[in-house]
């Protein structure tokens, strides 16, 4: 008899969990308790898959074999206590689509940077000769990549916490943590050691042949490794330790250059010959490079790739310059984490574009950057409070607005020949905008109508 299974949500990973599930032979339930847009109700209908809106029929679903959840859905929602409770733990799409695939897994999670290295590991290996796929939290589901192909060798999975903890027999082939900052603490309970646990489940079920990725000059990284006895091939990198230091493996920095070693043919590269800059960015260009040695590409192609890449649409995105004033687009900048790679990495007086829906930011590491980099904050949100409160008195000029095209115009308006101008907002959209994607089209817009 056929398996029956309930999926709760109908956003990408929802469709494609339902797509592969119907692939599978399987009964398909898709519930959301919003609306769900005219294009996915078309989607399922087309394929022959059952659903509703706007409620949840609780007895329908908990009488399925699986449960399939959206990672939007905490695990404090009445319907996934009432299912835990029925011995039916939901799960994650990407926890669901791994059993349909033989494929390697290269999953990458922190707290930020995890868009960009997903994309730059895809554009290493795929420039390599690999056939590889980019899925998970980046955009197209691993269910859907699955589901329509084309067959892949190697997926690169992009995964927030919020996937992982749907996440339990999954084992990646390769895993890489890239960095944990405090970020999403009223999904954990505001306790920072729940968001740790939460990333750390990157490297559950990984055995002595798969290879973990890590990020050793983050001190809570470090602190939960310490007591930690692990089976898999660990390969630290850092942006200031040289090889030597982290004991001849991984990936480290010495005299501008990179060094990467895994057992293989080391490798160097000059820092300024990247095509992703800044020292955020170091970080995730190493970890893609330790990534290609793991699958022993060819020197030559590694470097070219890592030359190559032309990075993401509204992470540090270079848009305009008028009159001598540059504009750049960060809007996927959406916690201060985020926002302090941002303005570290700026070599020009700035004028902050920031605000929107607060995360439970906390301002003060920002405070010397702010301080010693920006002339003039533009809060763009409808409640700056907490941004006017924290910067009061470090800078000259804080003023409110709440429209993309008003912040371009009060920030060129304050600017001077030489200045930059950064939208980083440090927090969620959607407060004024649709989400952060809408946010940088409407900044870009606004620029290109100076």
């Amino acid at each position: 008899m056929s398996q029956t299974v309930s999926i709760l949500g109908a956003g990408e990973s929802g469709i494609g969990a339902a797509l592969l599930a119907k692939q599978q032979g399987m009964h398909v339930f898709v519930s959301d308790m919003g609306t769900i847009s005219p294009a996915r109700k078309r989607e399922l209908e087309e394929a022959g898959i059952s659903f509703e809106s706007g409620k949840h029929s609780e007895d329908q679903i908990l009488n399925t074999d699986v449960i399939i959840k959206s990672p939007g859905i905490p695990d404090t929602h009445p319907l996934v206590k009432k299912a835990k409770a029925a011995g039916k733990t939901p799960i994650s799409e990407i926890e669901f689509a791994g059993k349909y695939t033989d494929a390697k897994t290269i999953l990458i999670t922190g707290t930020n940077g995890k868009t960009t290295t997903t994309t730059l590991v895809h554009h290493v290996l795929s420039q390599n000769g690999i056939n590889a796929g980019i899925a998970g939290n980046i955009g197209t589901s691993l269910a859907r990549s699955i589901a329509e192909g084309p067959k892949r060798d190697v997926y690169v999975i992009e995964v927030s916490s919020f996937q992982l903890d749907g996440m339990f027999d999954f084992s990646a082939d390769i895993s890489i943590l890239l960095n944990i900052t405090p970020d999403h603490l009223d999904r954990y309970d505001y306790e920072l050691a729940n968001y740790v646990d939460s990333k750390f489940r990157v490297i559950q079920n990984q055995q002595k042949d798969a290879h973990f990725i890590y990020n050793a000059d983050d001190p809570i990284i470090e602190k939960k490794l310490e007591p930690l006895d692990l089976p898999m091939n660990k390969w630290p990198v850092s942006t200031s330790k040289t090889l030597s230091e982290l004991g001849h493996l991984g990936g480290g920095i010495e005299n501008n250059q990179l060094h990467i070693n895994t057992q293989t043919e080391p490798f160097t590269m000059k820092i300024q010959e990247l095509a992703l800059q800044g020292k955020h960015n170091l970080f995730n260009s190493m970890a893609a490079g330790v990534t290609a040695k793991l699958f022993e590409l060819r020197k030559e192609g590694v470097r070219d790739s890592l030359t190559n890449f032309e990075n993401l649409e509204h992470r540090l995105e270079f848009v305009a310059k008028v009159h001598g004033i540059t504009f750049i687009n960060d809007s996927k900048a959406t916690n201060t984490n985020s926002a302090w790679y941002a303005l570290e990495s700026m070599d020009k007086p700035v004028i902050w574009i920031a605000g929107g829906v607060d995360k439970g930011n906390e301002y003060d590491d920002l405070l010397p950057l702010v301080n010693e980099k920006v002339k003039a904050i533009i809060c763009l949100g409808k409640d700056n409070k907490k941004i006017t409160k924290a910067f009061d008195g470090v800078v000259a000029e804080i003023v409110e607005v709440t429209s993309a095209e008003d912040a371009v115009r009060m920030a060129y308006d304050l600017a001077f020949k030489g200045d930059a101008v950064l939208l980083s907002p440090a927090c969620a959209s959607f407060d004024l905008f649709d989400n952060y994607e809408d946010r940088g089209h409407q900044f870009k817009k606004a620029v290109k109508g100076l």
